[in-house]
């Protein structure tokens, strides 16, 4: 069984400095992108449960705009407490300037 992926929009709409929220099959999403690739992870931050929308990304980090918890994009995990569980990631790429999202399971 082949996986399926979801069309979340424009790619030209990440850029390094703007992220894109979005839900898909009722799990909140970020999707970044650090350089040329894109990086999806669960929006919500593992030290308090909170959205990490609008959180600054910063060297392939996302950053917690509450209390500074520091994750990898490319792994999920927590780099600086107070976070200490990683974000759980998800598969995403870029195809003739879309962006593609594995559906969640």
């Amino acid at each position: 069984m082949s996986a399926e992926w979801v069309d979340l929009g424009a790619a030209q709409e990440v850029t390094d400095a703007h992220s894109l929220s979005v839900e898909v099959d009722d799990v909140a999403l970020i999707v970044a992108r650090c350089g040329p690739e894109l990086y999806a992870v669960e929006d919500r931050c593992t030290h308090d449960g909170q959205s990490l929308a609008g959180a600054e990304i910063e060297a392939c980090e996302i950053i917690c705009p509450r209390h500074g918890a520091r994750f990898c994009l490319k792994s999920g995990a927590a780099l600086t407490p107070p976070a200490y569980e990683p974000l759980r990631t998800f598969k995403v790429r870029e195809e003739a300037g879309r962006i593609l999202l594995q559906r969640p399971l």
